[in-house]
């Protein structure tokens, strides 16, 4: 069953292709990660780092750690204890301590490498969903299609999406429209294209429409209202006694 009418999608995938990767070439930040050839333990390493930090703060991490702990081998050697140091306020240390299980385990099962394998990267510590389709996308090139909160925002708007993104039937409808609107012959810039727009165009607060390249086939911009979207149900207040 489809996510959107035929024609709908159609719109939407000759967007992309048309107005969106053309926007990504233009705008996407050099960020370090990003530097080709990308090595899959560098790819490995930023994704994890990234998980609820912001890019600032992260880059100095990012060289510190690979400077410190250049390839698997080398951070499966080290001390928990210095990879923790190293981590530092960062904050969320048990990424760190996934980082260096997962890397023993890449010495001990892999050959002291990221599998290219989808499954084989889910096994792996710390590693759900979109850190695997991340991984798989930027790293190996596969046609796996990411879904993070900058995605689910800018799709929400796209639909005008009346529904809860917070609800997991939601976030499947999101899911399959990510791997309908995926290029298959350009994954990764598919997906770190959307990831950008939500990052620099599609914020949550005070959107810039007027730069989007996707405002023509945006319907939360054609209501003139694009912070109402996405839709989340309100946490409530647990009562202090």
């Amino acid at each position: 069953m489809s996510v959107l009418p035929p024609q709908r999608l159609r719109a939407l995938r000759t967007a992309v292709r048309a107005r969106l990767l053309p926007w990504f070439a233009r705008h996407a930040r050099a960020l370090p990660w990003r530097a080709e050839p990308r090595p899959p333990y560098a790819v490995w390493v930023s994704e994890i780092m990234l998980q609820q930090t912001r890019v600032d703060t992260v880059i100095p991490y990012f060289h510190r750690f690979l400077a410190r702990f250049p390839d698997p081998a080398t951070l499966a050697a080290a001390p928990l204890r210095n990879v923790l140091k190293c981590w530092e306020n960062l904050g969320y240390y048990s990424r760190a301590r996934q980082l260096h299980r997962a890397a023993q385990i890449l010495v001990c099962d892999h050959g002291g490498k990221l599998p290219a394998d989808p499954a084989q990267l889910a096994a792996l510590p710390g590693l759900g969903p979109y850190t695997t389709a991340a991984i798989a996308s930027f790293a190996f090139g596969l046609s796996l299609a990411v879904l993070d909160g900058n995605v689910m925002r800018v799709f929400a708007r796209l639909l005008a999406l009346p529904a809860d993104i917070g609800l997991p039937a939601t976030k499947k409808k999101l899911q399959r429209l990510a791997d309908a609107l995926l290029l298959k012959d350009k994954p990764a810039a598919t997906n770190e294209a959307w990831m950008e727009l939500g990052a620099l165009v599609c914020t949550p607060r005070n959107p810039r429409c007027a730069d989007c390249p996707l405002r023509g086939v945006c319907r939360a911009a054609q209501t003139g209202r694009p912070e109402a979207y996405p839709r989340k149900k309100k946490k409530m207040k647990v009562p202090h006694k």
